[in-house]
């Protein structure tokens, strides 16, 4: 495989990311209904420059999104992962541990000395991702979501950077 190349997203991103996110989506992974076909990806409080891409012979192939979760000075020390997706052809070849690589060196370039998460129970896959990544759990919510009839468990997970 290619070396993968992860950058920043440009607004000149947004149909390669919203065609990745509506391929991508699963209720394994998602609380909210599966995107249509033709949404829109940025917008509101979903910018360009709270993404990092991963692109492969010019393909976009995955991304991140890195935030500050609670914008207060108080909590300027802490970034969230609020989105991970690798496109289904790709997965395995370490995409998403060179996204997350990358959200380290830009969440600890930005002062961040703490990084979370909120994965779904069943999404078992990301769970050993993160934790080989060096996130563990640090709480559950019980029944947090009802999915497709299916009460879900949202695990807390983070990690020092």
């Amino acid at each position: 495989m290619a070396m993968v190349n992860i950058r920043k997203a440009t607004s000149q991103d947004e149909a390669a990311l919203a065609d990745l996110n509506w391929r991508s989506w699963t209720p394994v992974a998602e609380i909210a209904p599966r995107p249509p076909r033709d949404a829109t990806f940025f917008g509101g409080a979903s910018e360009p420059e709270h993404y990092l891409v991963a692109e492969l012979d010019n393909r976009l192939v995955g991304y991140l999104r890195l935030v500050q979760p609670i914008p207060v000075p108080s909590a300027a020390h802490v970034r969230q992962i609020q989105g991970l997706a690798v496109d289904e052809e790709f997965r395995g070849h370490g995409i998403g541990t060179d996204l997350l690589e990358r959200a380290f060196a830009e969440a600890r370039g930005e002062g961040a000395t703490r990084l979370t998460l909120r994965v779904l129970a069943p999404n078992t896959d990301a769970r050993r991702l993160y934790e080989r990544m060096g996130f563990t759990v640090e709480g559950t919510l019980h029944h947090e979501f009802l999915i497709d009839g299916t009460y879900v468990d949202d695990i807390l997970m983070a990690r020092a950077i």
